[in-house]
Order: structure tokens, then C-alpha cells, then sequence
């Protein structure tokens, strides 16, 4: 690359576009898959079905995919996954209108969706320090801009949901979400040619399994000598887990009986987007003054319990609201501080690698988070099933109050570099959001994906 700004910034601003697109497009699946299945079938239990099929084989992919993603190349994966993803996701539709939708069928479809959707997240995320270095940016502005940029799409694509939902139907809503995925595709296909860092790596041993067993080692290897990441990985298990029941189960069921349907799920959701966009830009402009583990302790207590205590508690949407958007403020600092630090720790050449495996961790309990809580619904109630998820997430987010491995994060990840040997490293971050975005998306998130909640 040159040292011309211009150009070398284009591949940066693709990867940005396209991820921001592809996860407004992900809001509308998260709203709009759960919705559609409520209103065909009615059934709690059945939306939690869904959300089962719909996570469990990206738990799969993000356990396995790390080694395959530097073999293919990053950004031949990433436009891959958004084929795949948005196929899977118009085929719902197309087959509901032709009357051919099978309970069965709409399970698959998440299921193949889920399945390449992580490789493509983590493929995105992994180019960032890379192409941060090409655009003559700092790591952490890039870093930064991505959370932001991806916050900002979750807010406007929530939004949209609601109200397209409301006024077209959440079959439509689908169709757009799939032609979100093909636009998030053409835009990696053209803007990130020709960067290195995006191509597939020759490796230095033959394809064989034996070879794949062996990279795939590495990544669980980083994660197991570190304590820090493990606590991260177990903490964000909890989180994600409880957060798809609330995105795939809980919300929905709470709107329709008590709030306003899709709309107020809509506004909802992006309330808590909003907050998280403002919370990820005043943690990059005021965050590196005070202590980066003070701050996540406090934040992550407050971005997921309050939530389901107050739904649980009022049946109005203006106290939901007010609690969704300052726990989002709440949210949005925890993802600048996991991905600086990952970025600061990790090696370029175990990166993927070791964020597929952070991300499977972290969405361990997604698959079991969204079955449990259709099943809870049924048994005890909304009222009882927001109480109980509630009070999981407030156990897993006094963590950093009672174990010592977290007193570390002030020094994990804090040199310059981008990243020095597994051995150096004091910790990465998890990759994807704290909180997953959705089937095909999670996921968070992530957002990552490394250890991210789906709402952070």
C-alpha cells in the first residue's frame, strides 16, 4: 500500500460500511424472526425452539472455524457468510407466502444462517487492526469507530424493525434484512481486494486433519493459560445467554402481553442502542483517564439486571425505557475495553484463531438461553422467567467484585503493539460484542465475536 490516505483508507471504510449495514439488517432479524414466529404460532415455547436452532450451530462454527478462516482468507469468508446468511433469511418468507413453511424448515433455515454467521463477524473483526495500520489510524480510534459504527446500525436497524413491522408485516421485514447481507457482501467483495491481511494464508504445514487439529489447539491453548480470559469467557457465557432469551423470547412475549407489540419492542431496542453508541464514543473521548477495570466493574453490573427487574416489575413502556437506554450507556463501554485489550494482546497469526474460540465460549449458553426461557414462560410466567434470567445475569456481573484474576485488566493488553506472542499476551478481549447479535446473526454481539453480549 501506498502512503496515500485516500486509498489506503478504502478498505477500512468498506469493512465499516459493510458491517454496519449487515448489522442493521441483523436488528431486523432479531426483532423480526421472533415476531414472525409469535404470530404464527403463538407459542413461547416454540419462539424458544427458534432461538435454540438458530444459535447452536454458531456455537458449533466458532468452536471449529478459527484455522478455516485464515486458510480460506478473511474476506472471501466474509462475503461467504453474508451470501449464506442472507439466502437462508429470504428464503423464510418466500416459502411463508408460497405456504410451504414448515415448522421444521423454519428451524433449518436458522440453522444454516447461524452456522456461517460467525466465521463472517470474526473475519470482519479480525482485519480491523490491519486495516486501521492502512488507513494511518490509531488502534484504538479504529477500534472504537468500529463499536460505534456497529452500535449506531443496531439502534437505526431496531427502529426500523418496529415500525416496518407494524405497517408492512414481518415477512417483508425479512426480505429487506436479506438483501442487507447481499449489500454487507458486494461492499467486502470490491473495497478490501488486494489487502493482504484479507487473502488466505499459505500455511506452513500441508492441509491434513492432523495439521487443523493442531492450529485449532492453539486457540484453546491461549484461552486456558490465562485466567483473566477465562473469567471474561465464563462471565459473558451468562450474559449472552440470558440476553437471547430476552431478545428471542422474553421481549417479544413482554410486548405482546403487556406493552405495545412490535413498536415499543422496536423503540425499545433502539433506546438501548442509542445508549450504547453514546456510552462507546465518551468511553473512547474520556475512558483512558480512569481505571479500565473500575469502569467495566461498574458497567457491566448495570447494563443487563436492571433490565428484567424492571420489566418484570412495571407493565408501562416509559420506565423499560428509560432502564434500556441508560443500561445501553452502561453497555457501550464494555466493548472498547474487551477489544482494546484483545487487540493489544493477541498476534496477528493466532487472532482468528483465539477469537473463534473466545467467541464459542462466550455463546456457549446462547442455544440453552433462548430454549430456557420459552420454557419458563410457559411454566412460570413472564413475570417469573424475567425474574429468574434476572437474577442470573446480576450473579454473573458481580464477578469482577469476587475474583482476583480481574484485577488484571488494568495491565492486560496495554502495549502499543498489535499484539506480541501467546506467552507475552496478557489477555485479549473478547471478540465479539457482549451480547450477540441475533440469528445470523447472535451477536453480539459481540456485537463479538469474541466474548460480546448480543445488546452490549
Amino acid at each position: 500500500m501506498n502512503g496515500r490516505g485516500d486509498r489506503n483508507r478504502t478498505p477500512l471504510i468498506a469493512v465499516l460500511s459493510a458491517n454496519s449495514i449487515s448489522t442493521a439488517g441483523t436488528s431486523l432479524t432479531l426483532i423480526g424472526v421472533p415476531w414472525f414466529v409469535l404470530e404464527t404460532t403463538g407459542s413461547a415455547g416454540r419462539a424458544g425452539v427458534v432461538a435454540f436452532c438458530a444459535t447452536l450451530p454458531i456455537v458449533v462454527s466458532a468452536l471449529i472455524g478459527g484455522p478455516v478462516i485464515d486458510r480460506i482468507g478473511r474476506r472471501r469468508v466474509s462475503v461467504a457468510s453474508d451470501l449464506v446468511c442472507g439466502v437462508s433469511v429470504a428464503a423464510i418468507p418466500l416459502l411463508h407466502y408460497a405456504n410451504a413453511l414448515a415448522f421444521w424448515m423454519l428451524c433449518a433455515l436458522m440453522a444454516v444462517g447461524g452456522l456461517l454467521h460467525t466465521p463472517g463477524n470474526t473475519a470482519r473483526y479480525v482485519l480491523v487492526p490491519d486495516l486501521a495500520e492502512h488507513a494511518g489510524t490509531t488502534l484504538a480510534r479504529a477500534a472504537s469507530l468500529f463499536d460505534a459504527v456497529s452500535r449506531g446500525a443496531r439502534m437505526v436497524g431496531a427502529a426500523l424493525a418496529g415500525v416496518l413491522i407494524a405497517l408492512v408485516g414481518a415477512e417483508t421485514v425479512l426480505l429487506l434484512d436479506a438483501a442487507t447481507f447481499l449489500t454487507s457482501a458486494l461492499l467486502i467483495a470490491a473495497g478490501v481486494r488486494g489487502v493482504r491481511a484479507a487473502e488466505p494464508r499459505k500455511a506452513a504445514t500441508p492441509v491434513s486433519l492432523r495439521a487443523y487439529r493442531a492450529e485449532l489447539r492453539e486457540g484453546y491453548t491461549y484461552l486456558l493459560s490465562n485466567r483473566l480470559l477465562l473469567a471474561v469467557v465464563v462471565m459473558v457465557l451468562f450474559m449472552n445467554g440470558t440476553d437471547q432469551g430476552w431478545n428471542a423470547v422474553l421481549l417479544p412475549v413482554h410486548a405482546s402481553a403487556e406493552l405495545g407489540g412490535a413498536r415499543d419492542i422496536g423503540l425499545l431496542t433502539a433506546l438501548f442502542g442509542a445508549g450504547g453508541l453514546t456510552g462507546a464514543l465518551l468511553y473512547g473521548a474520556f475512558g483512558h483517564r480512569f481505571s479500565r477495570r473500575t469502569v467495566f466493574t461498574v458497567c457491566v453490573v448495570l447494563c443487563g439486571a436492571p433490565r428484567y427487574a424492571v420489566a418484570a416489575l412495571t407493565g408501562t413502556t416509559l420506565p423499560l425505557a428509560v432502564t434500556m437506554a441508560l443500561s445501553g450507556i452502561a453497555g457501550g463501554v464494555l466493548n472498547p475495553i474487551l477489544t482494546t485489550v484483545i487487540y493489544g494482546s493477541v498476534p496477528d497469526e493466532l487472532r482468528s484463531r483465539v477469537s473463534g474460540v473466545l467467541t464459542a465460549g462466550g455463546e456457549l449458553a446462547m442455544p440453552v438461553g433462548g430454549l430456557a426461557a420459552g420454557l419458563l414462560v410457559e411454566s412460570a410466567g413472564a413475570r417469573g422467567a424475567l425474574l429468574a434470567m434476572g437474577t442470573v445475569y446480576l450473579l454473573a456481573t458481580l464477578s469482577p467484585l469476587v475474583f482476583p484474576a480481574w484485577r488484571t485488566m488494568d495491565a492486560a493488553g496495554s502495549g502499543s503493539g498489535s499484539g506480541g506472542t501467546a506467552a507475552e499476551a496478557s489477555v485479549p478481549s473478547p471478540s465479539a460484542e457482549i451480547s450477540s447479535s441475533g440469528p445470523c446473526a447472535p451477536a453480539s454481539a459481540p456485537e463479538a465475536r469474541t466474548p460480546r453480549s448480543s445488546e452490549s
